[in-house]
């Protein structure tokens, strides 16, 4: 891919909580093709290809998947495709096109076995059809020798969609007490870091040298900075938040709050190789949080 032509970027999932902030982040970068799940569903792999063949892309940036954790361990066909089986094919296309793609996956690839914050150079090992799902996919566009950009987050949130900001914020207008979940630790990311994040690598991509994506392909780490549990989240939240009547929050263990897919108890990833090769640092969980409630 030349670095310096006008990129042509197709962004899928335009509608979702990262793909919403990125279509805003990716402006100015090039002719930005936005699209939604109507023009573009990752369920239908014919449709994909016909749609990255007849945009002819320079970039392509996913961050749409299929994200319904508990529902795809019934529903595992129907997540293996959108996120095993749709990038394979997206990764060959920007490969037959000499395009770049842009993807992002998740902390549950990992077990969560770990002490410390989990390092790109990891070994894996998905506990739920969901994990596999996206490890699948990134294993796909590895594969596929095209050049990219495989961004791993966690606990995605921000001021749409379902995510656990809106679920909380929504629970604590109803009701006196909540129960949650204070041994399961990791990162709280706001999609707009995400997605200002991805637009700084884009534009250092933009202004490389025309061996910037053979250099720098690979996984990263890309996470709020710090952790806390699930339940210090939802106090955040609450501390944050203008209720009138606030919540108390009750911490309880996760075996009593049984879901249909295991999540890790240890979702901390390292942003190192990030910082060391971008620059970059996201800003910590709890001020990117308080900067989401103000807006």
């Amino acid at each position: 891919m030349s670095t310096r032509k006008q990129a042509t970027i197709l962004l899928t999932g335009v509608n979702g909580q990262v793909g919403f902030e990125l279509a805003r982040s990716l402006q100015g970068l090039g002719k930005v093709v936005a699209l939604d799940r109507n023009h573009l569903d990752l369920g239908d792999l014919d449709q994909v290809r016909r749609v990255v063949r007849e945009v002819k892309p320079t970039l392509i940036v996913n961050p749409a998947a299929y994200t319904a954790v508990d529902k795809a361990e019934t529903d595992a066909a129907t997540c293996l495709r959108a996120n095993a089986e749709a990038p394979g094919v997206i990764a060959e296309e920007a490969k037959r096109l000499g395009a770049a793609l842009v993807h992002y996956s998740t902390d549950y690839v990992f077990d969560g076995a770990k002490d410390g914050p989990y390092e790109e150079t990891d070994l894996t090992n998905p506990q739920n059809v969901y994990g596999r799902s996206k490890l699948a996919g990134e294993q796909a566009i590895a594969a596929s020798g095209c050049d990219h950009l495989i961004f791993r987050t966690s606990w995605v949130y921000g001021t749409r969609g379902k995510n656990f900001l809106l679920t909380m914020l929504r629970l604590g207008a109803e009701r006196n007490e909540l129960s949650v979940v204070a041994d399961q630790f990791g990162a709280p990311t706001w999609a707009t870091t995400i997605a200002a994040l991805s637009a700084h690598v884009l534009s250092q991509a933009a202004a490389g040298t025309s061996n910037w994506w053979h250099e720098n392909s690979g996984v990263y780490h890309l996470t709020a900075s710090g952790s806390t549990s699930w339940h210090g989240f939802a106090q955040a939240i609450f501390d944050n938040s203008s209720l009138e009547k606030k919540p108390s929050v009750t911490p309880i263990p996760a075996a009593s709050y049984p879901t249909p897919a295991a999540r890790p108890a240890n979702s901390r990833m390292s942003n190192e190789k990030l910082f060391t090769a971008f620059g970059l640092k996201a800003p910590d969980w709890d001020d990117a949080l308080r900067i989401c409630m103000t807006r």
